[in-house]
């Protein structure tokens, strides 16, 4: 989740629902918080459905692998104060990956449907005009269909800090501590929201998560209703594996950095589609046993995936 506190008119124009999805908390599709109304009382919702596809890639030892899924995502917020505001959000991420013939897994599929369910709990206080705090709570499941969920459990919080400059320059820090399955993770990222020019701005695409930080995207608006932009980041995340066969209660982990460019087109005022192409680089799958011990790893080819989603706030 992004936090930017300014003035209600900022909030209006610097929040909106950003797109491409590669994964179970991968690329993820964020539903950041809506505009603060100022008015104790307000609340604001938001939802979103994206379809994604990685296309046939190949492995680096032999094979090649491609998925396609789907993320639904929703939000509701409150202002309870005019210092504070929190949000409840619900997530659901489904992968469908196909594996031919990939040399090091044994010339097996190492998994093959995976779901990635989450809720979150979103924090946002005021301490003074211009600055502050956030904190999100989160808990997960990642797992492969067959797998037990109670072994797929993620969770941990992202942290957060901004100060409002102008209004036209939001900028803060983050960090996100997170358990995911087996391994606790630590990440710094930043947080930024310049609106450079008229047309030109300067953002974080995606909400930060288990799997990662927000990234950065240039965007410039062609119109009231159409916008490009380009950006990247990176993702990691890690799902247990189904409790029968060779990979029994494994776990899998999907590392790469998604370098994007996205062309948006507002429907409505509260309606936009994005679609979203995109290269994920530096990838690399890795197999581990169910204490966490690598079994066996690829690196994977520059990865083609297009993403399209449609979102809309209440």
């Amino acid at each position: 989740m992004i936090h930017a506190v300014a003035r209600p008119a900022f909030r209006r124009r610097i929040a909106r629902v950003v797109g491409l999805a590669v994964g179970a908390s991968a690329v993820v599709l964020g539903v950041p918080a809506w505009a603060q109304s100022g008015k104790p009382g307000a609340t604001s919702a938001s939802a979103a459905i994206t379809g994604l596809a990685q296309f046939d890639t190949d492995l680096d030892r032999g094979g090649s692998f491609r998925w396609n899924g789907v993320l639904v995502s929703a939000k509701v917020a409150r202002q309870f104060t005019d210092s504070l505001e929190v949000g409840a959000s619900v997530r659901y991420d489904y992968q469908d990956w196909h594996f031919d013939a990939p040399t090091a897994f044994a010339g097996g599929a190492p998994w093959e449907q995976l779901h990635a369910p989450s809720l979150g709990l979103d924090f946002d206080f005021t301490v003074k005009p211009g600055l502050s705090l956030g904190v999100t709570p989160t808990v997960g499941w990642s797992y492969e269909s067959g797998a037990d969920a109670g072994d797929a459990v993620n969770w941990g919080a992202i942290f957060s800090a901004t100060r409002v400059f102008s209004t036209d320059l939001v900028v803060g820090v983050g960090a996100g501590v997170f358990r995911q399955i087996d391994e606790t993770q630590v990440f710094p990222f930043l947080i930024v929201s310049w609106q450079i020019s008229d047309r030109l701005r300067l953002t974080n695409p995606f909400a930060a998560g288990p799997a990662g930080g927000a990234g950065l995207e240039l965007a410039y608006a062609l119109s009231d209703r159409w916008e490009i932009a380009g950006g990247g980041s990176y993702r990691s995340y890690r799902f247990r594996l189904k409790d029968e066969g060779p990979n029994a209660n494994g776990i899998g982990e999907n590392r790469f950095f998604p370098v994007f460019a996205r062309m948006s087109w507002k429907l409505a005022p509260a309606t936009k589609l994005d679609l979203y192409a995109a290269a994920l680089v530096g990838g690399d799958l890795t197999l581990m046993d169910r204490g966490g011990n690598d079994v066996a790893t690829d690196d994977y080819q520059t990865a083609p995936a297009i993403g399209l989603t449609l979102a809309h706030r209440f």
